[in-house]
């Protein structure tokens, strides 16, 4: 405003328009710049002061907030200061209570071993009392045995003297007389031993004998092999035998068996000496008759059908019974004997099944032995396979299943035990007699074997008439297949004692007129009836 003011009244003052205005423009330029520098001089200084003034009052504010931390800090310091040393007392009277605690146990303690020493200094003084009481004594027994060792030999020489004998004579006779006394106490005590040692095996081998028939659970039926075929009528029995004979010859020739027809009704009998042959025979005249064409080719030809139909089975059961035992590594001719014992019998039962029953019951009285329970079942298994070809072979079957079984390199073990287990040969391990035991055990258990009828009524029989010989029975009864006979007396006229006598006198005379296996329980039962009817 101050600029174009002077501008204005510089051109009026000049009066050209032109020049006047390039002289009023250059006088505002100065004027212009004379202003903006006093205004920049005046701001500056405004700044600088205003500056000044913001650094002083920051600088105040500053120390004012110093004052403050400085102030709130000395108030920190001293709380802290006030706390540690809060802290530090209650440390120091805890110290000071352990510190007092403390030293109340060592007084006691101290209290404790004072009381000690006094026991001990006591105890030291009983000591050495009892110890001069001893000394005495010792004085005393020494003494005393100076006076026994002269009364001794003045005895001594006495004896010797009145009976004659020298020292040694003496001596001689008193180790005489000791060493017969000696000697017989131990003959006494080793009968004894040796009784107590008998009763104990004895009773130690029946638990083992039981609890492997008891662990073992056989059937009570035995299979017997087939020998009768069936025929529909008259008329088939007229086409088995063919045209004068030839159809009955061819097959007779095929099968290696004897074929009886006989007069009968519907029935051929099949007889043969080999099980297997037999059964070849019984199955192929079967189909056979099935088949209704009977001729001598068609026979050779089913013949051989069955045969390796037979084969096979034969094997698949060998393995089986393998399996069932347990047992691997047996060659495929042995598996084929295991499976021929299926169609043998002995006493009509079934030998491979016999053979199973052996082998678990060797395993069951192995383990109870402590034995190894896989070599017993290998042993029972195979100690009947010579009687699948005895038929075909001379000797007997333990002679020939050992040959047998030593071609495929079986155990010695193994060998003794199939040789040996019916005492042909001495047993030279324990497998020998545990597979006799099991074989004994297998035949003579109820249902193992068949028995005739006949003398199976006759033994029965006779059982009933011996315990009813007896004075005061009154009944007897033979149960459970004969293995025990139940005696029923009088009560009136016999008591227990003589119940008792009863018991072992007919035990002891089935045992002498009796011929059976196993053993024969006899239970005499003595009962005393009171009746009485309420009206």
């Amino acid at each position: 405003m101050i600029t174009s003011t002077f501008s204005m009244t510089l051109a009026q003052a000049v009066g050209s328009p032109w020049l006047d205005r390039l002289a009023a423009g250059a006088l505002g330029a100065v004027v212009a710049l004379l202003g903006g520098y006093l205004l920049m001089r005046w701001l500056g200084r405004k700044w600088l002061d205003t500056a000044r003034n913001d650094a002083e009052r920051l600088l105040g504010d500053a120390r004012g907030e110093a004052d403050i931390v400085r102030k709130s800090a000395e108030v920190e310091a001293k709380g802290e200061f006030l706390r540690n040393q809060e802290q530090l007392r209650k440390e120091g009277d805890a110290m000071r209570a352990e510190l007092k605690e403390t030293e109340k146990r060592f007084a006691k303690r101290e209290d404790n071993l004072d009381a000690k020493l006094d026991t001990l200094v006591t105890k030291e003084k009983n000591i050495e009392q009892a110890l001069k009481k001893l000394s005495t004594r010792t004085e005393e027994v020494t003494q005393k045995e100076a006076e026994a060792a002269g009364l001794i030999t003045q005895r001594r020489e006495q004896l010797l003297r009145v009976g004659g004998l020298t020292v040694e004579e003496a001596k001689r006779t008193v180790l005489d007389e000791i060493s017969h006394e000696v000697g017989r106490e131990a003959a006494i005590m080793i009968e004894k031993t040796v009784a107590t040692a008998k009763e104990e095996a004895v009773h130690r081998s029946r638990e083992i004998t039981l609890t492997a028939i008891q662990r073992y659970a056989g059937e009570h039926t035995c299979e017997s092999s087939v020998s009768t075929v069936d025929i529909p009528n008259d008329e088939m029995k007229g086409r088995v035998i063919g045209r004068e004979g030839r159809n009955i010859r061819a097959f007779e020739k095929s099968t290696g068996v004897d074929v009886i027809v006989d007069d009968t009704p519907g029935v051929v009998v099949v007889s043969a000496f080999d099980p297997v042959r037999r059964e070849i025979a019984r199955r192929s005249l079967e189909r056979l008759i099935s088949d209704g064409r009977i001729h001598p080719g068609r026979i050779e030809e089913l013949v051989e059908q069955v045969k390796k139909e037979l084969e096979e089975e034969l094997f698949e059961a060998g393995k089986k019974a393998a399996l069932d035992a347990s047992i691997s590594g047996l060659h495929r001719k042995q598996l084929d004997l295991l499976g021929r014992l299926k169609y043998r019998t002995s006493y009509g039962q079934n030998v491979l099944r016999h053979s199973l029953e052996v082998a678990f019951l060797c395993q069951a009285i192995a383990d109870e032995l402590g034995l190894d329970g896989r070599i017993a079942r290998r042993c029972g298994l195979l100690h009947d396979i010579g009687k699948a070809i005895d038929h075909e072979v001379e000797g007997s079957h333990q002679k020939i299943g050992a040959d047998f079984c030593k071609r495929f390199n079986e155990r010695p073990e193994v060998l003794n035990a199939i040789e040996g287990h019916h005492g042909d040969i001495p047993a030279t391990s324990p497998y020998t007699p545990i597979v006799m035991a099991a074989d004994a055990i297998s035949a003579s258990r109820p249902g193992g074997r068949r028995e005739s009828l006949e003398r199976y009524v006759q033994r029965l029989q006779q059982l009933e008439e011996i315990a009813k010989a007896h004075h005061g029975v009154t009944e007897a009864f033979a149960i459970q297949a004969g293995r025990e006979i139940r005696v029923i007396v009088d009560a009136k006229r016999v008591d227990d004692a003589v119940a008792a006598m009863i018991a072992r006198d007919v035990a002891k005379q089935i045992e002498e007129q009796m011929t059976y296996p196993g053993e024969i329980r006899v239970t005499v039962l003595r009962e005393v009836r009171a009746v009485a009817l309420a009206r």
